[in-house]
């Protein structure tokens, strides 16, 4: 794969890390393989040692993406308050623990701290901005941008800014993510969950559904999956895959075929709940999928199969964007053959 992912490198300034768990310590090694410093701050002592382990885990996946900053050990300091951490950011990546009141109390921490016009974007999954706009003397730089998990290698970025939200800070975090490969998209308006989350969740909820109504085991479940639609959202989404289904004519044409069993489909979707008895079958079925493979076995597995498939994927596109050059070169050649 291509070094693209090497521009804006260490001359910008550091970029904060606030939370060094999973999340965290996966956004800090992203940013520090695409060449930024990171200073990094959490709650516990070992922060430090947490994330040079997490490097260790991740550099040579880092490396195979086309990161061109894995061969040295990364540059990262670690503070003992937050407030010390934002203090010379030219960008804050906040991470902490999904709580409302925790990530208030953060950030009437650091804003007085912040730099002017640096952009403090949380990772938050499910959190409101509205909500957490809630104590800020100026909220205008606070913005989501809610990576899907392990944010070192799955590609999207969520971004929401709202009618508090300065222009700049939603162009500012767009150009840093897609700086590092990431693809954005736009939230127009504030839902629960974000998008992506949401149509995880109505999938998950049919599939636990499936599953509780002994239709189908955990294992089929996720066979289904992956060796199926899966397969198919890995390269586009639902509604392009569904506009090809319908022909030359497209969606429409989808829409007037199916229209009756989306229907019919729709009505019958189950409504399942996570009580005792349904969760026990999920880790009974997980159980028997998983077999002897332990978590970071798992890790493994999922990682380089996504690695894998997103190296087919640009290399199609390169191809694509070379066939559209030539195809300009060509045209540009015989609009000056023809003077």
């Amino acid at each position: 794969m291509s070094d693209r992912k090497t521009s804006h490198a260490t001359s910008q300034g550091p970029i904060a890390i606030l939370g060094a768990g999973l999340i965290g310590c996966s956004w800090a090694a992203l940013f520090a393989a695409s060449g930024r410093r990171i200073h990094l701050y959490d709650s516990h002592a070992d922060a430090g040692v947490q994330f040079a382990r997490f490097w260790e885990g991740v550099k040579d996946t880092l490396a195979e993406m086309g990161f061109a900053h894995t061969g040295s050990p990364p540059e990262f300091r670690v503070f003992g308050s937050a407030a010390e951490a934002v203090a010379e950011a030219s960008f804050v990546q906040e991470c902490i623990p999904e709580r409302l009141d925790a990530k208030r109390r953060l950030y009437a921490e650091i804003e007085p701290a912040l730099p002017a016009g640096t952009v403090v974007a949380t990772s938050s999954s499910g959190l409101k901005l509205s909500d957490l706009q809630v104590g800020w003397r100026n909220p205008s730089h606070l913005v989501i941008a809610h990576p899907f998990n392990p944010p070192h290698i799955i590609p999207l970025v969520e971004l929401y800014g709202n009618e508090a939200t300065a222009p700049e800070a939603l162009d500012v975090s767009r150009a840093l993510y897609e700086s590092c490969g990431k693809k954005t998209i736009t939230l127009k308006r504030e839902v629960m969950g974000h998008v992506a989350n949401r149509l995880q969740a109505a999938l998950w909820r049919e599939a636990i559904h499936l599953v509780a109504e002994d239709v189908v085991s955990v294992s089929d479940v996720d066979t289904a999956i992956s060796a199926g639609p899966g397969m198919r959202w890995a390269v586009m989404g639902p509604h392009m895959l569904l506009n090809l289904g319908g022909g030359p004519a497209g969606i429409r044409a989808y829409c007037e075929q199916f229209r009756d069993s989306y229907a019919l489909w729709w009505d019958d979707l189950g409504k399942p709940q996570l009580d005792a008895e349904t969760v026990d079958k999920l880790v009974e079925g997980l159980r028997e999928e998983i077999g002897a493979r332990d978590y970071d076995a798992l890790r493994r597995e999922r990682d380089a199969k996504i690695v894998a498939l997103l190296s087919a994927i640009n290399h199609v596109d390169a191809g694509g964007d070379r066939q559209a050059a030539n195809a300009r070169h060509e045209a540009a050649g015989s609009a000056v053959g023809a003077k």
